[in-house]
């Protein structure tokens, strides 16, 4: 067996196990010390060193008892397997392919490519789901026989071939009838913020202006007063996209450092290149770049960031779960009143600003015929389906709805087994690790999940009101006026970038050739970048979707000669 990790892997001499671990156990302690009454001898201090007795202990259960973020691997010589896991929600990604005999594995596509002796075959379904969504939906990766573990999925490979299997499914839907109290969730809460800052090196937080970020770092204040504490800001010189003044207020008021990091447009293309060439991440949110900047900032100082991932898609915070609340009462209207409607909302002018209504409600129009699954993912699209028809591509079918879930149930369980893990925690995760730097999220906590999750739908979102839960809670931290202003969130002013001063990188990355290898016209790309400078209309998430893919293309094509770091992967021969 080869293992050629960053961390050397843990080998425990009696059994011969092997683990390899990229992440962090949280709950270390209580399972060394449960362990230890078993009569289980751990010599080794690090919160890896739970894991191999663990699994003696409790076999291929051992993982549902582990808490925290981890992409693992074991190799058992016993069993003649290889094991491989990933976390609850997806904070930690893990590949993997068989190949010549030979099992490899690794936490980035661009380690798992590194000295690969051919070219793998683009796997033309993953790179529909990637135009649809912005990433490719586990378990495809961009390349054929390359698969990505689902969150809280468990891999057994042996002689007889592979098995999946899921050890924990998102208790969405399983709601109670009475909200709990605060206090209960604070319990909750605080301890998550507690362990997953239980570490020995410098921590910060990552701040805007809104809730999340804000609750964290009160609460991290709280549980932890005599440590020094760090803010990090993204800021931009788009007014309506920069959020530093209400983060530097707040750090002020909880008396936090405050270090801002100003993001320009002639920072996106270099970025990009790097992100791609390091990580080998096709990921289409631009957010991506800022989150970048400001993880390399921060690296200066601290080791690991707390951040307010996972809030959101947990406690009913995005816009497009207002529209799955009011879309049944829309779609009651008569048809020639919903057409128009539909007229006025198309004929707004295009704007650049933010979180534009005119974006918003032209969004919400489209797919009242599909059921609610459907019509979520149709607003959420990075291309929509009249777009990629003019791109020459076809369209891929709309899943149905989840199970037999209520609506917001549903598209609440699908961000979260989706959108979250595959493309904002992939995000954060690769942007923080470009610079040797760890993002924790403690809204992923198990135990905040499956308290959140059971919510019920009206503590959720009523009215036009989104987070209600959390907003009552965060008032017992936080002043009245950030608890309510309004949802902005981490974006990228990209509609004018893209107009000027990115036309001409852009209108280079869109006639890239080898986008016509996938199935895109070209000329109909560039197409839309006119129509989107002369403000015919918005096409920036489209477009932006499109230069991601060429950008990733040519590192595709030119990795075989130009090597990555192969720090971060594993391999092991087949079984038998």
């Amino acid at each position: 067996m080869v293992w050629a990790t960053r961390t050397p892997p843990l080998i425990e001499d009696d059994s011969g196990i092997i683990v390899s671990c990229n992440g962090e156990i949280d709950n270390h302690r209580e399972l060394r010390s449960w362990l230890e009454q078993r009569g289980h001898v751990i010599d080794r201090s690090t919160d890896v060193a739970v894991i191999p007795a663990l699994y003696r202990e409790q076999g291929l259960a051992f993982v549902e008892s582990l808490q925290g973020v981890f992409a693992l691997a074991i190799w058992d010589p016993r069993q003649q397997w290889l094991i491989l896991a990933r976390d609850r929600a997806g904070e930690r990604h893990l590949y993997y392919t068989i190949a010549d005999g030979v099992i490899r594995y690794a936490s980035e596509l661009a380690a798992l490519n590194a000295n690969s002796r051919h070219i793998p075959q683009l796997d033309a379904d993953a790179l529909a789901g990637y135009l649809g969504s912005g990433f490719c939906p586990a378990p495809q990766s961009p390349f054929v026989g390359q698969y990505k573990l689902r969150p809280a999925e468990l891999v057994i490979i042996d002689r007889n071939g592979v098995t999946q299997r899921r050890y924990w499914q998102c208790p969405l839907g399983r709601t109670r009838q009475v909200a709990p109290r605060r206090e209960q969730f604070d319990t909750v809460f605080r301890n998550a913020v507690f362990r997953q800052s239980d570490i020995d090196v410098d921590y910060g937080v990552l701040l805007s202006g809104g809730i999340d970020s804000a609750l964290i770092t009160a609460v991290a204040r709280s549980v932890r007063p005599h440590t020094p504490l760090t803010a990090y800001c993204i800021r931009f010189s788009e007014n309506s996209f920069d959020e530093g003044e209400p983060a530097a207020r707040i750090a002020r008021q909880l008396g936090c450092a405050f270090v801002p990091v100003l993001v320009a447009a002639q920072d996106l293309p270099a970025t990009l290149s790097d992100l791609i060439e390091t990580t080998g991440e096709l990921l289409a949110d631009p957010a991506w770049i800022p989150l970048a900047l400001v993880t390399r900032r921060a690296a200066q100082d601290v080791r690991v960031l707390l951040s307010g991932e996972g809030a959101d898609e947990l406690f009913g915070g995005y816009p497009t779960y207002l529209g799955a609340h009011w879309a049944t009462l829309y779609a009651a209207l008569p048809e020639a009143v919903r057409a128009a409607f539909r007229g006025i909302i198309q004929r707004l002018p295009v704007s650049d600003r933010k979180v534009a209504i005119s974006f918003l409600l032209k969004r919400f129009v489209q797919g009242q015929e599909l059921d609610t699954l459907a019509r979520h993912r149709l607003w959420i699209a990075s291309i929509q389906p009249d777009l990629l028809r003019r791109l020459g591509l076809e369209l891929r079918a709309m899943p149905g709805q989840h199970e037999a879930l209520a609506p917001l149930d549903a598209v609440q369980r699908h961000d979260f087994e989706h959108s979250l893990p595959e493309a904002l925690m992939a995000k954060v995760d690769r942007g923080g690790m470009r610079h040797a730097l760890e993002v924790r999220a403690p809204f992923l906590d198990q135990n905040v999940i499956e308290f959140a999750a059971t919510l019920p739908a009206r503590a959720r979102v009523r009215g036009l009101t989104t987070k209600i839960f959390l907003k009552h809670y965060a008032l017992r931290y936080l002043p009245r006026s950030v608890v309510n202003r309004r949802k902005r969130g981490l974006s990228v002013p990209l509609a004018s970038w893209l107009r000027e001063p990115l036309f001409d990188w852009a209108r280079s990355r869109l006639a890239n050739g080898r986008l016509e290898e996938t199935g895109i016209h070209t000329d109909a790309a560039l197409r839309l970048l006119a129509e989107h400078q002369s403000r015919v209309s918005d096409h920036s998430r489209a477009l932006w979707t499109i230069i991601v893919l060429s950008q990733w293309l040519d590192w595709a094509a030119l990795r075989h000669s130009d090597q990555p770091d192969a720090s971060e992967t594993a391999s092991a021969p087949c079984a038998g």
